[in-house]
């Protein structure tokens, strides 16, 4: 009955008014305002791009590789903002919980939405990096879609079990972060899957691939910006593998929906 609750007007009213008021808390009082929602995956990138392709020049054998590293940072931070703030979700609308009879699904749903209107006006930056940088934009650029649509899918799986999880265990939050610490340098994000080849040998640089976020960056660079940066389904022959990472994300966003749902009923009492 909550799922189709999900898809009233009503809930659909009530989602929209939550995006823009959490949106608009986020930069409430910093003097840049929205900005910020641009500076800081760019300020991560200048700091990354200088370390690692000016001075330790990661990426050398790679076509636009200063592109890639902007497009994996900005879809990092996406997944970063969405599950951060799909784990805070529930516990920071508890007023809302207690007063008001709705699917609390939306709550998390109106957090990924947030992290969602950052990754659009980021991913807007990336076009035009890509453009100055002579990155031929071609057909294959419409493939982002199914692509940035499993990233949704993925955070939002996560997010579900996190918001869930952190109204009973708080001490989640700093896990979280030394978890997606290790997961961003265990994606090749700084450096490429070539280096990973050269150094520890094309298994270990396959089996990064099963990854789902390694899988959905290294798929976004080859439909965006080069046909040379490997993918899984060029990196195996076997069927299931090739749509392995796929799957996961899929069953994480069901389990995660699943999981959310049989704890919904003693959240307005925990928060």
């Amino acid at each position: 009955m909550e799922i189709k609750q999900l898809f009233s007007r009503k809930n659909w009213v009530l989602l929209k008014a939550m995006v823009s008021t959490d949106f608009k808390l986020r930069y409430q009082q910093s003097v840049l305002g929205y900005l910020w929602s641009i500076l800081k995956p760019l300020m991560l990138f200048a700091i990354m791009y200088m370390v690692f392709v000016r001075f330790l020049k990661f990426g050398a054998d790679v076509p636009h590789f200063a592109v890639a590293l902007l497009l994996g940072t900005v879809m990092w931070t996406f997944f970063a903002e969405a599950t951060s703030g799909g784990m805070m979700s529930v516990v920071g609308h508890g007023d809302l919980l207690r007063k008001i009879h709705f699917p609390q699904l939306t709550v998390t749903i109106s957090a990924v939405m947030s992290a969602l209107i950052n990754f659009g006006i980021n991913f807007s930056i990336v076009l035009i990096f890509s453009i100055i940088n002579g990155v031929r934009i071609r057909w294959t650029v419409l493939l982002l879609v199914p692509i940035f649509l499993e990233l949704i899918i993925l955070a939002s799986g996560v997010a579900f079990f996190l918001g869930a999880l952190f109204v009973n265990f708080r001490d989640l939050n700093p896990i979280w972060e030394v978890v997606m610490q290790a997961a961003f340098y265990a994606t090749p994000i700084i450096y490429p899957v070539s280096l990973v080849v050269a150094n520890a040998g094309p298994r270990i640089a396959h089996a990064m691939l099963l990854n789902p976020m390694a899988q959905i960056i290294q798929d976004a660079r080859y439909v965006l910006i080069s046909d040379q940066y490997p993918v899984i389904w060029t990196s195996y022959t076997n069927h299931l593998l090739m749509i392995f990472p796929v799957l996961i994300s899929i069953v994480i966003f069901i389990a995660g929906i699943v999981f959310f749902n049989s704890k919904s009923k003693s959240f307005a009492e925990l928060v």
